[in-house]
């Protein structure tokens, strides 16, 4: 938000913040596009001018208030160039709180990197693992997990490798959410679709890039899952439209 306000030139309060979420959340029509929004701690004890929590102001326009909860993707140790994605500590108390504040779902970012010799077996099941236990929380807390394990497309990988390091991501966090009794039925994944490195010189085009995505879904995920909600970022200027 702080970025968003000083490429505007406004001065990043929590006034302004405050004022440029309610312009959002009030904007005419929104909920016939929005179904839900993810904020940050900040963004869910806020209310709009009218005293309206945020939450509440979101639910009565039928829109659904989530919260990151992770803080981050930090260096895995003993795996250089390779992150664990950080956050547990406290986090049942933290889950308690922002449902009684009104947040619903919740939403936690792995972060797996490809290139020369990663991802590491251990990187994955680290992920995997935390992903587990965050969801397990959540569950517990009566709110639904967004289960995000991010292969990211940085690199020169192809999409042979790029569909290889998603189908294991899958399959470690899937393990792992079974081994944590995890009701499959009660997440929304958030996975990355197959892409080649945005810097490989063998693109894809949309036709491929669609198979090899839903291929790996259709060997790996569960039928028990009832949603997936891809990633959106990181494709605006991905060159081919085949």
């Amino acid at each position: 938000m702080t970025k968003r306000l000083a490429a505007a030139g406004a001065e990043s309060t929590p006034e302004t913040r405050r004022r440029f979420r309610e312009l959002l959340f009030t904007t005419p029509g929104i909920e016939d596009h929005i179904s839900g929004v993810i904020m940050y701690d900040e963004t869910l004890r806020q209310a709009g001018s009218d005293g309206s929590r945020f939450p509440e102001l979101l639910a009565a326009r039928g829109m659904i208030a989530g919260i990151k909860v992770d803080i981050g993707a930090k260096a895995l140790a003993g795996a250089p160039g390779e992150t664990i994605t950080e956050g547990l500590d406290g986090l049942r108390e933290r889950l308690a709180e922002y449902r009684r504040l009104g947040a619903r779902f919740a939403k936690w970012r792995a972060v797996i990197a490809i290139g020369a010799h990663r991802p590491t077996g251990y990187c994955i099941a680290v992920n995997a693992h935390a992903l587990g236990r965050y969801a397990a929380l959540c569950h517990e807390a009566g709110i639904v997990p967004i289960v995000e394990p991010e292969v990211l497309m940085d690199g020169e990988h192809s999409i042979d490798r790029a569909e290889e390091v998603t189908g294991a991501a899958l399959r470690a966090v899937f393990a792992e959410l079974l081994d944590q009794r995890v009701l499959l039925e009660g997440i929304v994944l958030k996975p990355n679709m197959v892409l080649p490195g945005s810097d490989c010189p063998a693109q894809a085009g949309v036709s491929e890039v669609a198979e090899r995505t839903l291929g790996v879904l259709r060997r790996v995920v569960p039928p028990a899952v009832r949603g997936v909600a891809f990633l959106s970022g990181g494709q605006a200027s991905w060159p081919p439209r085949t």
